[in-house]
């Protein structure tokens, strides 16, 4: 992705493509889901977009890239559209989605450390013939079930 630099000034949907990391029908697409508004257009039907509207696609990347489905982000648009009455009620969407994403990390986290615990076994176990993967498995469920317990 490309950096927007602060003048005002327009971009095509191929350079929106670049600063966001978007695919141009990506962009289409959420334009036509009502995820953005719709772009301007120049004399010859092609899209342009400002500033405030890549940084929008770029809020709605990184919505989606923590889970965040199309439903809830365009409810999250409407919402935004209509004004500071709705700050309340977009700052709740936020604040759930925020503990949605803490709980994803922790999971990961921990599913992190079984794949390095199970990767060391597995190290150990090509090192030592006498012992075989599947013990290794064993020893591996026994011992992360023993840290939740």
């Amino acid at each position: 992705m490309s950096t927007i630099d602060n003048t005002e000034q327009y971009t095509t949907i191929k350079q929106a493509s670049e600063l966001t990391g978007l695919s141009e029908d990506t962009i289409r697409y959420y334009e036509k889901l009502g995820l953005l508004p719709y772009a301007d257009r120049q004399p010859n039907g092609h899209r342009t977009y400002n500033k405030q509207q890549i940084q929008g696609i770029i809020f709605l990347t990184r919505l989606k890239a923590t889970g965040m489905t199309l439903e809830q982000m365009k409810q999250y648009r409407e919402l935004a559209v209509t004004g500071d009455s709705t700050l309340d009620t977009r700052l709740q969407i936020l604040k759930e989605h925020h503990l949605k994403v803490q709980e994803s990390i922790a999971q990961l986290l921990e599913t992190q450390r079984f794949l390095e615990y199970t990767i060391e076994h597995y190290m150990e176990t090509a090192q030592n013939p006498d012992r075989n993967s599947h013990e290794c498995d064993a020893v591996v469920s026994e011992r992360m079930l023993a840290r939740h317990t």
